[in-house]
């Protein structure tokens, strides 16, 4: 659930070459804050998914509300029941302890 979010919002970002040094600037539409700046389109998109990545943990952790994007919603009670979900299948503990503890 949490990759499949985190690929949906990648997918709506917007990027553009901007005109005074040719670098990339990279957003995603609804997620305030969450921009990136690079010399390379492909470092601008890896670093735009890791401004992602660690936006959404500071959003989780303070139980802030989260954009719905394509429908999918995330919250931290969606994500607890995935990695219960995992941890019946084939998680070992440390992962799980690693998981519940952001």
């Amino acid at each position: 659930m949490l990759t499949e979010y985190i690929q949906a919002a990648l997918r709506k970002a917007k990027y553009e070459i901007l005109s005074d040094d040719g670098s990339f600037y990279g957003e995603i539409p609804g997620f305030e804050g969450v921009y990136s700046n690079a010399q390379t389109l492909e470092e601008c998109r890896n670093e735009l998914s890791e401004v992602l990545e660690e936006w959404l943990v500071f959003k989780l952790r303070n139980d802030d509300s989260l954009p719905s994007v394509d429908g999918k919603r995330l919250n931290f009670e969606t994500i607890i029941k995935g990695v219960t979900n995992l941890s019946a299948q084939s998680c070992s503990a440390p992962v799980i302890a690693m998981m519940y503890s952001f």
